[in-house]
């Protein structure tokens, strides 16, 4: 069951804000800086494992990831799990929700997760007063449809060596992206547990697929990290190509 912990608040201001500092995000204008400050109402930090959104749940928030992994999933009647995908710093959580009326999946916390808290009921002002704001909402949602679609071709048509490579390297070029922030963190932060549920596979399975990428020596396991050693083998073996370095937005 997922922890539910209370969360410590604080106060960031934007304009020192850690993910401002990073070239892979783009910049604000000072009259957007300013619509973000009030916009958001603070941060907080949750515990790994705990649950910030849940999937059939109502929210009056949005987030922004500042630091740490989370994931997005659903669940079946009998437990069986999907990962969905991954969140890391910049993503954006809960636009779903403010579209639809409830969240469609579950978030929660892969590692020690930090947002910041926007209030939904003032989504509509960014419509209506920055179309530049706007135009981030829609490419960020648009960029998550990117994602899933590969990682739908990926379970449906990749083999099982071939999903765990994607996925690897995938995972790999975006903390590469995000090395500014935190050099030291080149560790994918998931255990085989997380890998067979985002793959699709059972955990012997997923055992199996990972020893022979080990035994390649393209990345090395250990128990609830994995480091990628050999980017190019991975993309070699998986049959996809990591995307140039964008400057993406971010709210």
């Amino acid at each position: 069951m997922n922890k539910q912990v209370e969360p410590k608040i604080g106060r960031i201001s934007c304009s020192g804000c850690p993910l401002r500092s990073n070239s892979h995000f783009r910049e604000f204008d000072d009259k957007e800086l300013e619509f973000v400050s009030n916009f958001k109402t603070g941060e907080f930090t949750v515990n790994p494992g705990a649950t910030l959104m849940m999937e059939g749940a109502r929210s009056a928030h949005l987030y922004t990831v500042l630091s740490g992994w989370a994931f997005r999933s659903k669940v079946l009647e009998d437990g069986r799990r999907q990962i969905l995908n991954y969140v890391l710093p910049g993503d954006l959580i809960g636009l779903q929700g403010s579209l639809l009326g409830e969240m469609q999946h579950t978030v929660e916390a892969l590692t020690p997760l930090t947002v910041c808290v926007f209030e939904r009921s003032r989504l509509a002002d960014v419509w209506e007063r920055f179309g530049s704001l706007a135009y981030d909402v829609t490419w960020i949602a648009a960029r998550e449809e990117r994602i899933l679609d590969e990682h739908l071709l990926s379970v449906g048509r990749r083999t099982a060596l071939e999903r765990a490579a994607y996925l690897l390297a995938y995972l790999h070029q975006r903390v590469e992206n995000l090395q500014e922030l935190a050099p030291e963190h080149r560790l994918l932060p998931v255990t085989q547990t997380h890998v067979a549920d985002t793959l699709g596979l059972s955990l012997v399975h997923t055992n199996k697929t990972l020893r022979k990428l080990v035994q390649s020596n393209l990345i090395r396991w250990m128990d609830s990290r994995c480091e990628v050693l050999d980017i190019e083998g991975l993309q070699r073996i998986s049959g996809w190509k990591s995307s140039p370095p964008e400057c993406r937005p971010f709210l």
